[in-house]
């Protein structure tokens, strides 16, 4: 079976820079693949090399079996990518504007009932002949995504799709990423909100320094972590607590703590034992399970460098 993306020991050299060192994965045709990691890490650089605005110093990557350079008009046809970027001609209307993209694709007459279809589907109809310059940001993150899809692509890259965004809008644009996916098309998503990736993501590769760091479907990603953390709410002040006890605590208010567990080594009940024996009075407990964000700081050190 082809992947819809294959990327085989790719390197990017700006001067001295080693922008991406090695990096080699394979994302499946029908994923929602997550593509994660701090500024810096690559993700943009890779991005270009796959969409054909930068060369590779060494390796190479091909869409659905293409590849990016040998045969570069037929994996530009395949792929569409939402910039993370606001780029626009301001001297177009949006309808204009994609009868103009669908052109560069040699796309004429026929493919317009599937840009009015899309001008429906992403809620711009009331400005389809609205001059670009005169959109709203969230207009015109609408119209980048239009643009992307205007040539049927069947490997969609979202490039931090709902930076600056409203909430009413991000959860817009969710909604019509998952019927893209549920539709086939392959999803590769970059952000650095990762409650949205671990909410929307199958599998999730993080790079940092330019290498891959790591590459697990979600679930085994999440298992990664061996910790568990438990908010306590007492019915006294929390005053000074004994060593044993300040060792796992991470957060401390003026009635509650929040404890970080090792889910073998900590019993909760042994726990609970000590702080009544410090005089203090249990009157709530609350569990939550590590999420996305604590592993990725795990992972890339973001979080020894923040302390």
């Amino acid at each position: 079976m082809t992947s819809a993306i294959s990327i085989r020991d790719v390197h990017k050299h700006y001067g001295s820079l080693h922008a991406l060192d090695g990096v080699s994965f394979d994302i499946e045709e029908g994923e929602f693949f997550g593509l994660l990691g701090p500024n810096g890490a690559g993700k943009s650089t890779l991005i270009g090399i796959l969409s054909g605005l930068v060369r590779a110093t060494r390796g190479r990557a091909a869409i659905l079996g293409h590849d990016v350079v040998k045969a570069y008009r037929r994996s530009r046809r395949l792929l569409g990518v939402v910039p993370q970027e606001l780029v626009y001609d301001p001297f177009f209307t949006v309808r204009e504007m994609l009868r103009l993209q669908s052109g560069y694709f040699g796309l004429g007459r026929a493919n317009r009932s599937w840009i009015e279809e899309l001008i429906e589907t992403l809620d711009l109809a009331d400005k389809a002949d609205a001059n670009l310059h005169d959109l709203s940001g969230g207009m015109k993150r609408r119209v980048l995504i239009a643009q992307a899809l205007v040539h049927r692509p069947r490997v969609v890259v979202l490039d931090e799709p709902t930076a600056g965004v409203d909430v009413e809008l991000r959860k817009a644009l969710w909604h019509f990423t998952r019927k893209l996916h549920a539709e086939g098309h392959t999803i590769v998503l970059t952000t650095h909100y990762l409650e949205e990736a671990e909410a929307l993501c199958d599998r999730i590769a993080i790079l940092n320094h330019g290498r891959l760091q790591a590459l697990e479907c979600k679930e085994a990603l999440l298992d990664r972590h061996p910790w568990r953390f438990i908010r306590l709410q007492f019915s006294q002040p929390v005053g000074e607590l004994p060593e044993a006890l300040q060792r796992i605590v991470v957060e401390k208010g003026e009635r509650c703590v929040v404890l970080r567990m090792h889910k073998v080594e900590d019993q909760v009940g042994e726990i609970l034992d000590r702080f009544r024996a410090a005089g203090l009075h249990v009157v709530d407990l609350s569990t939550r399970e590590p999420g996305l964000e604590e592993i990725f700081l795990e992972i890339t050190g973001e979080g020894e460098a923040a302390s």
